[in-house]
């Protein structure tokens, strides 16, 4: 390749010939956006776990419908696709092919702790998370792309040292003197 001349490598200075912007990007920011999520690999994760399942559940149906191993798998998928919160329900396969990168995102922790009221929006629920007022289960959570299964969906609290918990038992005329000890 010859060598460029001055104009031209002012001209091509921002260009980056060996990335170029996807087509789809539209669609990731408002996913982006509506979930606050802060990191664009996280997108990206999400949309390759999507795929891996989509897959997945074609491979499964491309078995023979009277197989008992394709019973099996599909009830298998099923209801680990449920436990984990992607699908409302384990009735139809076919819900496996609609899995979605906001599946995986309304299942954060920041987008439940708006869906039970202990925030009014994700980006406050974020700032909470962070700054580790919230606990799920036993354990402090502080990373906000957390994703809660159904089964520790019951157990998203504040924590016990948390200013906001107290606040809200103040509120409540439920504050304990004991706890301030």
């Amino acid at each position: 390749m010859r060598q460029l001349k001055h104009h031209e490598q002012k001209l091509l200075k921002k260009v980056d010939f060996l990335q170029w912007k996807k087509d789809d990007s539209i669609r990731e920011l408002k996913v982006i956006r509506r979930y606050h999520l802060q990191k664009r690999e996280d997108y990206h994760k999400y949309n390759k776990l999507a795929g891996d399942i989509k897959k997945l559940a074609n491979r499964i149906s491309l078995l023979d419908s009277r197989d008992p191993f394709r019973a099996t798998q599909e009830k298998a998928l099923l209801d680990k696709l449920y436990a984990m919160g992607i699908i409302t329900s384990t009735s139809k396969f076919s819900d496996c092919n609609k899995v979605t990168v906001s599946a995986f995102c309304r299942r954060r922790l920041p987008i439940l702790m708006c869906r039970l009221k202990m925030a009014e929006t994700v980006k406050e629920a974020v700032t909470f998370v962070e700054q580790g007022h919230i606990r799920v289960g036993p354990q402090t959570i502080t990373d906000p792309a957390f994703l809660v299964n159904r089964t520790m969906e019951d157990f998203v609290t504040w924590v016990d040292t948390s200013k906001i918990k107290r606040k809200i038992l103040k509120y409540n005329d439920k504050l304990d003197d004991f706890d301030l000890l």
